[in-house]
């Protein structure tokens, strides 16, 4: 694929709001990206610092399993089902211990997690 129409892609495929796409290709020529970034509109430069900043700093993404279990979180937080919220977290603490999952909590989960000690206050905001 040619770098143009590379560019062309990746720019109408954020237009379009198709972000998995974009980051599909950005992924694959993020080298290449990083060169020509001025090629890219606003939107595209922002993901892929965003992309570039994630692959130099070793954050291991989230499975599927875990994206579940922080969804699930949220719900029962969301209509405070503490109940609920202690038997799901009391096996996940592997999870609440990331710093970069306490971003995916909404704010009813991060202030019930915070109350219960689960996650530490400064780690909310």
């Amino acid at each position: 694929m040619q770098l143009e129409e590379l560019i062309n892609k990746i720019n109408k495929s954020l237009d379009e709001l198709d972000l998995v796409t974009a980051r599909k290709y950005i992924e694959e020529n993020i080298e290449l990206l990083n060169k020509n970034k001025a090629l890219l509109n606003s939107n595209a430069r922002a993901l892929l610092e965003f992309l570039t900043d994630n692959q130099k700093s070793d954050v291991k993404p989230l499975t599927r399993q875990e994206m579940s279990t922080i969804n699930s979180i949220n719900i029962y937080a969301l209509r405070f089902d503490i109940r609920g919220l202690k038997l799901l977290i009391k096996d996940k603490a592997n999870l609440l211990s990331r710093k970069d999952v306490v971003q995916y909590l909404n704010s009813d989960a991060k202030t019930i997690l915070s109350g219960m000690g689960v996650i530490e206050k400064k780690d909310q905001q």
